[in-house]
């Protein structure tokens, strides 16, 4: 890090009143940002956020053409927030408004990319699960389930707010899903030599994907988390009803498909979720929510699904070639595991076809 970006935050830091506060760097992630905890002169801890505002390209502005999204890069193109303050203290504000539990924004500066939030703790789903200590799989996957509930029955907005600040709340449109999908024909090749597709085989591709895409538009009705797994989700035991999962990692949220969460959750690159668990899971949504249509949803489901394993796939190869971390490929057996389940599902076989033929199964691991 650079001496001005470290004086920038401890000028932040004191202008806050947190000056004399302790800093212990917290583990990254594959994102640009940064992490540490301040342990106050009171005792008591906070999270401080470190974005650097020029990290990445340009995110998605809410009157951005196809062709202005494709000349500002990947972001926005994906409609991903860049890593963006404002995109996280604007979302913050929403799920609180529902009574979820998003971090308290405790300061920010927006253009200088930091913030400094309330520490929900150290219990992450993934830990708890791993550990098999304290709350069991059931009850925190039940939480979770509900949380998503509480978020799809709120109307969402087309803007975010905390205070003067806003952020538009973005569909996840066919472009987006289009750049998601991609990444899989791009990126796989590059980790997987042996795997070639040819001209036929991408337009193909195309073809299947293309109506999926129009289903994931038609149904972008809902709040979407949008990175909703056990390795940013806390257990919050004492807090009531689907406050008790706290959540991290919201800032790229979008208006998508009910369903894309839902697969975000339930096809956990980073942990097994057996079939049982996403039946139970899914039983209990349907039961929140009786005037879903079960079929149509189960339908969206394993097609998006299906594309949103895909463009895991797609990041995780990339993250392995372009980014030099290998051990993104201990994770691809898992997604191809949950992409054999989705393309089992009725309607998905001309899909499972085009696996069958372009990925034999001595590639999926």
């Amino acid at each position: 890090m650079s001496s001005s970006r470290e004086a920038q935050k401890a000028d932040f830091l004191a202008r806050h009143g947190l000056g004399d506060a302790r800093r212990f760097a917290l583990a990254g992630d594959a994102s640009t940002r940064a992490y540490e905890r301040l342990h106050t002169a009171s005792g008591s801890t906070l999270i401080f956020m470190d974005q650097p505002p020029n990290a990445e390209t340009e995110p998605c502005g809410a009157g951005f053409t196809p062709q202005q999204r494709k000349q500002s890069g990947y972001n926005a193109l994906a409609r991903l927030a860049a890593g963006r303050v404002e995109a996280f203290v604007t979302t913050a504000t929403h799920l609180k408004s529902l009574g979820l539990s998003a971090p308290e924004v405790i300061a920010f500066d927006a253009p200088a990319g930091l913030a400094v939030l309330e520490d929900l703790g150290d219990a992450l789903y993934a830990r708890l699960i791993g550990d098999g200590d304290g709350a069991g799989e059931g009850e925190l996957y039940d939480a979770a389930v509900d949380a998503l509930a509480v978020m799809h029955a709120a109307p969402p907005p087309e803007e975010l707010t905390c205070g003067e600040v806003r952020w538009p709340l973005l569909a996840y449109d066919d472009l987006a899903l289009k750049t998601a999908g991609d990444l899989f024909t791009e990126w796989l090749p590059q980790l997987k030599p042996e795997l070639s597709f040819t001209a036929d085989a991408v337009a193909e591709w195309e073809a299947l994907w293309a109506p999926i895409r129009a289903r994931g538009e038609a149904g972008a009705d809902v709040f979407c988390h949008r990175d909703y797994h056990a390795e940013n989700l806390i257990w919050l035991p004492e807090r009531p009803g689907a406050a008790r999962v706290g959540l991290l990692d919201f800032q790229d949220a979008v208006r998508a498909h009910k369903a894309w969460d839902f697969s975000m959750l339930l096809h956990d690159a980073r942990r097994d979720v057996s079939a049982e668990r996403e039946a139970t899971s899914l039983a209990r949504y349907f039961a929140l929510r009786p005037d879903l249509d079960r079929d149509a949803f189960l339908a969206d489901y394993n097609a998006l699904g299906a594309l949103n394993i895909a463009r895991i796939i797609g990041i995780f190869s990339r993250l392995v070639v372009r980014d030099a971390k290998p051990r993104y490929e201990a994770f691809l057996p898992r997604l191809w595991g949950y992409l054999d389940r989705t393309l089992a599902a009725p309607g998905m076989e001309p899909m499972k076809a085009w696996f069958d033929v372009h990925v034999p199964a001595e590639a999926r691991t």
